[in-house]
């Protein structure tokens, strides 16, 4: 078995093509919220990322088929002054999970985040994700605190129209 990591290219029609059929995989699980991607998003996102010099998509291959991935957003910490990663996706593809693909990207989205000076990583995680919360406790995360008395923070959306 052949495992391999690629930082998409966005430009490279089959990195395109894989991105959106392993996003919307991942979109369409439970933990992604259960509901395909929009049309529209499924034809525009790829020319979208390719515009932006703050995000990057690492696509996993087993045997050449696409398993994997991850998208990530570089953000800014104030209170140390220096570039962060968010990981926002990241999904392995049913037929291919137990194979550590996870760990993999995670270790590489590290490397690419040290490569460029970030001061961290962060992520989101449903409260109700199990398996995903142990996997990341596993790699070093944790709840983000700056006082225990106070707890740890959430994660809180505003939608726009």
């Amino acid at each position: 078995m052949k495992v391999y990591l690629i930082e998409a290219d966005y430009k490279n029609k089959q990195h395109a093509k894989d991105l959106i059929m392993l996003l919307n995989a991942y979109a369409l699980d439970p933990m992604g919220g259960g509901e395909p991607l929009a049309v529209e998003v499924q034809q525009n996102l790829v020319p979208a990322l390719a515009k932006r010099s703050d995000v990057f998509t690492l696509l996993a291959y087993v045997d050449d088929e696409p398993a994997g991935i991850v998208n990530c957003v570089e953000g800014f910490s104030t209170f140390n002054c220096k570039p962060l990663i968010n990981i926002h996706d990241c999904g392995v593809l049913t037929k291919f999970r137990g194979l550590g693909l996870s760990l993999k990207m995670f270790a590489e989205v590290e490397k690419i985040a040290i490569e460029r000076g970030c001061c961290k990583l962060t992520l989101e995680v449903l409260q109700g994700n199990e398996i995903a919360k142990n996997a990341y406790k596993k790699l070093g995360f944790s709840n983000y605190e700056l006082d225990p008395t106070l707890g740890h923070a959430l994660f809180w959306e505003k939608k726009l129209k």
